[in-house]
């Protein structure tokens, strides 16, 4: 999916305001069936999970997949005006007086972090809404898999998760997850060796340990966000999201 979307970018040969719908009717198709897919290959995998964790098979996963894909699971914004920010971010650079190719590829850079972020809510929502039909399971925790995996996903994973709540993410994020019995509660903290690894770090970035929560405590560093659009994300503290009152006034 990444793919054809770099190609298509790529292939316009001009990003003007008339070049914004030819992009949108080759991306959003795209988009679209790659969220799709992530969701059924999810349903999958959580029904095989369920089987592994409980030792029963999973209820029957009912899974519409437009409540898995575009503006569903952006809080109802139009897929349309979300792959045309690369364009205005094209514009933005170039009236910054950056050179046409920098301004270009920051377009590209945004839209690639657009198309994951989907594919992640894709996967997020389904687990949500799959994990909702399967009363056996309660918690799930996050599984990293990425071959290089962030502080904010790292420390997130040490820490497990009510069913209820939607999997908080990150640009770039690639998180899966693991469900736990409902019958079993793993407690707060999940593990306890990746935890003591954080500390180490902390401790050896600041000069102190933050294992007693009142010199350095990563809990007040590493924050959940509400995004508007698309939901919980983890975030530092002091990082807000831009919103209307950052927004020049017209002239």
């Amino acid at each position: 999916m990444l793919a054809r979307l770099s190609r298509s970018w790529q292939g316009l040969g001009s990003w003007r305001d008339s070049d914004v719908s030819r992009f949108q009717r080759s991306a959003l198709p795209v988009v679209q069936a790659g969220q799709r897919t992530i969701a059924s290959l999810t349903a999958g995998y959580l029904e095989q999970m369920h089987r592994e964790v409980t030792g029963a098979a999973s209820p029957r996963i009912q899974l519409d997949p437009n409540e898995v894909s575009g503006a569903a699971v952006r809080n109802g914004t139009d897929p349309a005006d979300v792959y045309r920010r690369p364009f205005k971010v094209t514009w933005k650079a170039l009236a910054d007086g950056e050179p046409f190719d920098v301004a270009q590829q920051r377009g590209a850079d945004r839209l690639e972090i657009l198309a994951k972020t989907d594919l992640q809510l894709a996967r997020t929502h389904s687990v949500k809404l799959v994990l909702d039909q399967q009363p056996r399971v309660t918690y799930y925790v996050r599984e990293l898999r990425g071959e290089y995996d962030c502080a904010l996903c790292m420390i997130a994973s040490t820490q497990r998760y009510s069913k209820e709540d939607l999997l908080p993410i990150h640009p770039g994020c690639d998180c899966g997850v693991r469900t736990v019995r409902a019958d079993y509660d793993p407690g707060q903290v999940v593990d306890e060796a990746r935890l003591e690894a954080i500390h180490k770090a902390v401790e050896d970035a600041v000069g102190q340990s933050a294992r007693d929560a009142r010199t350095v405590d990563y809990r007040q560093i590493i924050i959940q966000h509400d995004h508007g659009e698309i939901g919980p994300v983890l975030g530092f503290r002091g990082q807000n999201f831009t919103g209307p009152d950052d927004l020049r006034p017209s002239s």
